[in-house]
């Protein structure tokens, strides 16, 4: 997953939402339930760390 630079929150009312989840079908949910309640950008695939369990998204 691309790391977290200063240019992604520079302006205020941004925010960057890192979603850790054990599987591809949770992490949608959640980016579901984010997106019914405020502005965000979705993404349409999730990132997965060699060694890590389970998957990654940001929103």
């Amino acid at each position: 997953m691309r790391k977290i630079s200063d240019a992604h929150v520079a302006v205020p009312g941004l925010a960057v939402v890192e979603v850790a989840a054990a599987d591809d079908e949770t992490a949608f949910a959640v980016q579901k339930l984010l997106a019914a309640r405020c502005a965000i950008a979705p993404t349409d695939r999730t990132t997965r760390e060699p060694g890590e369990p389970g998957v990654r998204l940001a929103a």
